[in-house]
């Protein structure tokens, strides 16, 4: 089983309060071998909610205490955002999940470019807060833009 940001099923979760289908995903789903998750959500925030970003720095340096989690408004949920990865470890934990796609620039699972924290459209290079955190627990991290039939063939094969 592959763990997958349930915005990537089309689940109304992203901070909009939609989805962001990656249809190569759908037959895989339908199946049963990818298990849908959403860090921000199963964190405690709301859907819709204010976009956030990550103030100075990455998801690593969120872990660090060195970042945070600012939403447009001026709040900071960098607890929520911790608490939801912290949930989401434990799922991989409990499936024995070795591999997760996830949503690229999200400031949850950026896994390679997440934004720079300034609300104008600036990334950086660097994990969002789930991503790092599974990653150093030694999950393999993949984004929506990796996936290909065969590479989703191979994880499953692998798993």
């Amino acid at each position: 089983m592959i763990l997958v940001s349930a915005c990537l099923l089309n689940l109304p979760v992203r901070y909009k309060g939609d989805g962001n289908l990656c249809s190569l995903l759908l037959p895989y789903a339908a199946s049963g071998q990818l298990l849908p998750f959403c860090p921000e959500a199963a964190g405690g925030l709301p859907t819709p909610r204010p976009p956030a970003e990550i103030s100075g720095g990455t998801g690593r340096d969120v872990w660090c205490g060195c970042a945070r989690v600012v939403n447009d408004q001026g709040e900071d949920v960098t607890d929520a955002f911790q608490r939801g990865a912290q949930l989401c470890a434990k799922v991989c934990r409990r499936y024995n999940i070795t591999a997760a796609i996830l949503k690229q620039r999200s400031p949850s699972c950026g896994s390679s470019a997440v934004y720079d924290g300034s609300f104008q459209g600036r990334r950086i290079t660097g994990m969002g807060v789930t991503a790092a955190l599974l990653a150093q627990k030694g999950v393999k991290i993949y984004s929506e833009e990796d996936v290909t039939a065969e590479l989703l063939q191979k994880l499953l094969a692998n798993g």
